[in-house]
């Protein structure tokens, strides 16, 4: 079959790479991918959200299949739109109905998901421009540190943390009256700070069954030790040592369970990725956020200890017989290392020449943020490219993934080297 992947960053190159690997798959197409992603694949110049073009490349190419990266074309319904198109309706669309993709479109509507269901989370309100008074008398009542984050899409940094109220009153004004993210921030949702560990979860459902696939623990900050602004993500490791048997069983009946119950009793399409954020405070497990997508860079480390043929397994999805599916999975850890551009998360430069990943050996080199250009790779944008290594634990696998970097070259260069500090 022919199969579309949308998005461009190294979660579409990590997808790519495991699509092109099964024998059910004879073209593959990305829009718009990457340089990693024109090496193994049909890089197509067309934008996420663009669903007409999407659309007229499906059917000129007849492709039956698409597997949906990033949030965006979620959130703005690219599985609606496919449903409601009787020249589409029979393709494989591996991603979230529109309702179903407001678990992470909307911060307000994900707590109140969470409340309906019984599923463990930080306690919250959400205020409006309106209520800022309200909101700023609500903050007088936490303790610090205070919690506050816009209701839509802000590209992963619209959570702010902050240990001053006088500041984080700032903060809300700043968000709510001078729409410091936009329309993300015209509803803040502000919730008591759960102090503890974070890991991920992931589950892949077809709205019946669904199975969930290995654990991962992501690192935003850009600096060593978890300092520093927010990034998209500088590294990840699978599997998360501290989810041990007893912790996930806590997870699937108190977390997954519910939530994949709370999307069929609300009759809610979903066939795709759940991904679960929690914090483990004590021995207890608790919801700081949905995604409706993989993440990025934890997609670098978890499909890679996947063996089974993924396009089979997104067939079982369309079909809603995930159930028929058991996972097979690498004992290996996995780790993965961000390459970013320097500056980044502030402003960065792009254009600079990539030079050495050839020379990697034993790692997988997963692109991000590059491109072609007069046949060289150069950066494209801030998170660069991921450096994926596999064995026994996670301190033998990071200690290849550096080794690895040190043969990977660019004006600027910079990566944590301090990721799993804390396990």
């Amino acid at each position: 079959m022919n199969i579309l992947i949308l998005g461009s960053g190294g979660r579409e190159h990590t997808f790519a790479y495991k699509i092109a690997q099964s024998s059910k798959c004879e073209r593959l197409f990305v829009a718009p991918g990457n340089a990693g992603t024109a090496a193994i694949a049909t890089n197509v110049a067309i934008g996420v959200t663009d669903f007409e073009a999407i659309k007229k490349l499906v059917l000129d190419e007849q492709i039956t299949m698409v597997v949906v990266g990033p949030e965006d074309p979620l959130v703005q319904g690219v599985y609606d739109f496919f449903q409601n198109d009787k020249e589409l309706s029979e393709i494989a669309v591996i991603g979230p109905s529109k309702r179903g993709a407001l678990l992470e479109g909307s911060k307000e509507r994900a707590k109140e998901f969470m409340a309906m269901h019984s599923i463990p989370t930080a306690a919250y309100e959400s205020f409006k421009a309106e209520s800022l008074e309200a909101g700023k008398a609500f903050l007088e009542k936490l303790n610090a540190p205070y919690v506050l984050k816009a209701d839509g899409l802000a590209a992963g940094k619209g959570v702010v943390i902050l240990n001053d109220l006088d500041e984080a009153k700032a903060e809300l004004t700043d968000m709510l009256t001078n729409k410091k993210f936009g329309a993300a921030s015209e509803t803040v949702v502000i919730e008591e700070f759960l102090d503890g560990i974070e890991l991920s979860v992931f589950v892949l459902t077809d709205g019946k069954n669904y199975i969930t696939l290995p654990t991962a623990k992501d690192y935003k900050r850009i600096g060593e030790g978890d300092k520093g602004l927010n990034t998209g993500g500088m590294g990840a490791i699978s599997p998360v040592p501290f989810a041990d048997d007893a912790f996930m069983e806590k997870i699937e009946n108190r977390i997954i369970k519910p939530t994949v119950d709370g999307l069929k009793a609300e009759d809610i399409d979903y066939k795709g990725f759940i991904f679960i954020g929690l914090i483990k405070v004590g021995d207890e497990p608790k919801v700081i956020e949905y995604n409706v997508r993989m993440g990025d860079p934890e997609t670098e480390v978890v499909l890679p200890r996947i063996k089974n043929d993924l396009v089979e397994v997104f067939e079982k999805v369309a079909a809603q017989k995930l159930d028929e599916i058991t996972l097979d999975l690498d004992t290996r850890a996995a780790t993965t290392v961000m390459l970013v551009s320097g500056g980044y998360p502030e402003a960065y430069e792009k254009g600079k020449v990539i030079t050495g990943t050839e020379d990697v050996e034993d790692a997988l080199v997963f692109h991000a943020g590059t491109t072609l250009k007069d046949g060289e790779v150069v950066t494209a944008g801030g998170r660069v490219m991921a450096v994926t290594s596999l064995d026994a634990d996670f301190r033998a696998a990071l200690k290849n993934s550096y080794k690895n970097i040190e043969k990977i070259k660019f004006d600027k260069m910079n990566y944590r080297t301090d990721i799993g500090f804390d396990l």
